[in-house]
């Protein structure tokens, strides 16, 4: 059983808890947990969308820095596939993912939720990766999924000066996607999510890998991934139920099996 990281199932909507009073600090412990409880989302067919949430006040500000304050460069270079893996666990989960974001996002804590297909935020958080103050640099993913997500310049701005990005120029920037009451950041994730549980989870898989993979290559690449993916639908059971019921009933009337 995790301590500090929960996965909770409700009409097909997964939820992974962040849960490491006061600031949910992501310790090596809390990096594995993520690990384990995002391959448990991955595996389990009754999650069809996944939300990553730090509760009411926080979602999560960063690593555990008295951890790693004393580490040599050989522990580290021993440690930093593990860290990497766990905070950029929630982008391998093959379903559509949601963070819901309260309070401080910052280094490890925006790394995770980088990782998310989509960001809901308070109107009071504060995203950031101000490990440069540190005399480091992000480390879980942050240079590179962050300048694909708002461009280089925008990102190198945030990374030299790890300054706190307030939600609304979060949301002008793309940094995040929506911006709502403190309380309402759960429930507006949840509503997103409830979308695609009763979707075709094998075409929302291969939608997201089709994205992701592509967007790490050239377009010629990118287009014969797509081919790859899409010709391999043809093999599922949803394709067939989704085009009969078209055919039939007109389009979003198919239920779907997620096979």
């Amino acid at each position: 059983m995790a301590e500090f990281v929960t996965l909770d199932v409700s009409d097909g909507i997964g939820t992974i808890r962040l849960n490491r009073p006061p600031m949910n600090a992501l310790n090596r412990q809390v990096q594995s947990e993520l690990l384990d409880v995002s391959r448990e989302a991955t595996r389990r067919a009754d999650v069809k969308a996944v939300i990553v949430f730090g509760g009411e006040k926080v979602f999560a500000a960063g690593a555990d820095v008295k951890e790693m304050a004393d580490m040599s460069f050989q522990e580290m270079s021993e440690a930093i596939a593990g860290l990497q893996a766990g905070l950029s666990a929630i982008a391998s989960i093959p379903k559509p993912t949601v963070a819901a974001i309260t309070g401080y996002a910052l280094g490890g804590g925006l790394e995770v939720a980088l990782g998310a297909d989509r960001r809901i935020a308070g109107d009071n958080a504060k995203l950031g990766v101000p490990e440069i103050l540190l005399g480091v640099i992000p480390g879980g993913g942050g240079t590179q999924r962050l300048a694909r997500l708002v461009g280089p310049s925008r990102a190198k701005d945030m990374v030299y000066t790890g300054r706190f990005v307030k939600a609304d120029e979060a949301l002008s920037i793309g940094l995040v996607d929506e911006v709502v009451a403190p309380d309402e950041v759960y429930n507006a994730a949840r509503a997103w999510a409830s979308q695609f549980s009763g979707g075709a989870s094998r075409a929302l898989a291969a939608a997201k890998a089709a994205i992701d993979q592509g967007l790490d290559t050239d377009l010629d690449t990118g287009l014969a991934i797509e081919r790859h993916l899409f010709a391999g639908l043809f093999a599922t059971d949803d394709r067939s139920i989704g085009m009969k019921s078209f055919i039939e009933n007109g389009p979003g009337k198919a239920e779907f099996t997620g096979q």
